[in-house]
């Protein structure tokens, strides 16, 4: 399938305007490329952040891309589009440059470009996520090789909420635990669970995708006889409690279910939980709270919040 990549090179003030006017024509979503971004001073604990390379960005402003399928209306949709943006200047909205650019893609073509960008990465004191097309080879005899190939499924393993999660596991996981995964993704919390010594790691994600995803990086990473993977929706499959229950999936759902993970967890047991951006920190905690569970620790990187709670 081919694909048209519309790009406006603006500035800061328009992205949102411009954003939205592509999303309401069609584009399910935006490339944001800012010049500023390679400028940036960042928080480089473990060697997680990999310099920015210049070429990538824009001499000076703002890229705006979005990504429309070839058909025989697009040459009347584009015309709209650049006729919407050019109005903006009605609004006191600074345009910049506002320099317009059309190109074709090939789905084949844009579902392996990320990987450029991919390298392996140190997550914590013991893990390491290398993704598959990588060379690498460890610098000490306790570090923990994760190799990861994410496919279509969220979850390269470098996302501030995965690393938390990756990070307080290697804090709680005892050999012998088992271990429930909520919302796997590419199934990189189930193979650390594994690695760590949870002798049963039950995983499940309701998406498919996900799935298929998660089953092909464990048996990679040869824990398959560890971790098996489910499709439900959050602890639809679960039918045994566990030592240490995991999810990385949004606040608004995590605050749904608490009660159902109580009941889940054994006495004595863990809940982590992330992928709760910091304004919901205190909602998320007190949802914890009022089901039973009692707040061990709060994690906290870039605006995300990770939880580690105990079962009385």
């Amino acid at each position: 399938m081919k694909w048209t990549e519309l790009s406006v090179l603006t500035t800061n003030e328009a992205v949102e305007a411009i954003s939205n006017i592509f999303h309401e024509a069609g584009a399910s979503g935006v490339v944001i490329e800012d010049s500023t971004e390679v400028k940036k001073e960042r928080v480089d604990q473990f060697g997680e952040i990999y310099d920015l390379n210049p070429k990538d960005f824009p001499v000076s402003g703002v890229v705006v891309k979005a990504y429309l399928p070839a058909s025989s209306f697009l040459a009347e949709t584009v015309e709209e589009i650049k006729l919407a943006i050019s109005n903006l200047i009605n609004f006191d909205i600074n345009l910049g440059e506002n320099i317009f650019t059309i190109s074709e893609v090939n789905e084949e073509d844009w579902a392996t470009a990320w990987k450029q960008y991919y390298h392996p990465v140190k997550i914590s004191e013991r893990f390491t996520i290398v993704p598959t097309w990588e060379d690498y080879t460890p610098v000490s005899t306790d570090e923990l090789i994760i190799e990861l190939d994410p496919g279509m499924a969220f979850g390269t393993g470098t996302h501030p909420t995965t690393v938390m999660c990756l990070q307080a596991l290697e804090k709680v996981v005892n050999k012998g635990d088992t271990v429930i995964d909520v919302g796997t993704g590419s199934g990189v919390l189930s193979i650390a669970a594994a690695l760590l010594g949870a002798k049963n790691v039950h995983a499940l994600d309701l998406d498919e995708i996900a799935v298929k995803s998660a089953r092909e990086n464990i048996k990679l990473n040869n824990v398959q006889h560890v971790a098996k993977v489910f499709h439900g929706n959050l602890l639809d499959t679960v039918t045994e409690q566990a030592d240490v229950v995991v999810a990385n999936i949004l606040a608004e759902i995590i605050m749904t279910f608490t009660d159902d993970v109580f009941s889940i967890v054994k006495p004595g047991g863990l809940y982590v939980t992330s992928g709760i951006i910091s304004a919901k920190k205190d909602s998320v905690k007190s949802a914890l709270e009022k089901s039973g569970f009692i707040i061990e620790e709060v994690l906290m990187m870039e605006d995300w919040v990770a939880i580690i709670a105990r079962r009385p």
